[in-house]
């Protein structure tokens, strides 16, 4: 990108290459290093260093070596934020608040208790289902319960020998 102000950007088709236009073209793999992103999307390393400062989608793992490692959920978040920035021209900001809307909108609705995001329904309660853990216990025989005891005690012997 070639700098037009100081505190603004202009797009340089120069840091656009050639690329895969759509999440179906990724190949089946969990991990990227930054040049293979890089050649995946068709944007230059530093576009793509950039973009992980201003968009909070794409936080690739840094590994011991202090690589970078795009998962797969992270190249198809640049896709998206390249398609917003390069072709629906969209401002970054734009852009940002774009995808943070999104985000939130897929998550409405999908709520259960106490604010945890759940795809399904929160189960039924134990006792509907299993009956009162009290009522459990006493059902079992004492006789049953006694000799679960005396292994326990073999075992907890065995293991103090």
């Amino acid at each position: 990108m070639s700098l037009a102000r100081a505190d603004s950007f202009e797009f340089d088709p120069g840091d656009l290459q050639p690329g895969i236009r759509t999440v179906d073209e990724l190949p089946a793999k969990l991990y990227f290093r930054i040049g293979e992103v890089a050649r995946l999307t068709g944007l230059k390393q530093h576009v793509l260093r950039y973009w992980e400062t201003e968009f909070p989608a794409v936080a690739p793992k840094k590994m011991g070596s202090n690589h970078r490692m795009y998962r797969r959920k992270d190249v198809e978040s640049i896709l998206e934020i390249k398609h917003l920035l390069y072709e629906k021209r969209y401002t970054i900001e734009g852009a940002r608040k774009h995808l943070e809307s999104r985000s939130r909108g897929s998550l409405k609705g999908r709520k259960g208790s106490g604010g945890v995001v759940s795809s399904s329904p929160m189960p039924k309660k134990q006792e509907s289902l299993f009956g009162s853990p009290v009522a459990q216990v006493r059902v079992g025989n004492s006789q049953e319960i006694e000799q679960v005891k005396a292994e326990l005690r073999a075992i907890l012997k065995i293991l103090m020998d």
